[in-house]
């Protein structure tokens, strides 16, 4: 058997392969579509003595299937929506410059008042 026909077997042996190479915006597609899960556990011992343990948990998914299964941790987080929140660290910074005496600039400035 050739190195040829070795590769048409393999490539109708399994339905997500094909002769032609996978493009990389495929592969992406499909990770984010269905999401992928990596999980490990390091442990440093020294003489049977546990000294650090670093558990790892990742997840790869798009926004969309995250949703799905119930995660959507980046919608409450204060600093992903900075632009979002009613300004309060601006005014802030706002009000110690005017109290400092430094110009202010008006990207600082509070849009509702």
């Amino acid at each position: 058997m050739s190195a040829r026909d070795l590769e048409q077997s393999r490539a109708s042996a399994s339905p997500y392969r094909s002769s032609q190479p996978a493009q990389l915006a495929d592969v992406l597609e499909r990770v984010l579509d269905k999401g992928i899960v990596i999980a490990g556990d390091i442990q440093i011992n020294l003489l049977d003595i546990e000294l650090l343990t670093v558990k790892i948990r990742l997840l790869i998914a798009s926004a969309d299937k995250a949703r799905e299964m119930g995660i959507d941790w980046w919608e409450g987080d204060a600093f992903l929506s900075r632009g979002k929140g009613n300004g309060e660290l601006e005014q802030r910074l706002l009000r110690l410059e005017e109290a400092a005496g430094l110009p202010t600039s008006s990207k600082h400035e509070p849009s509702g008042s």
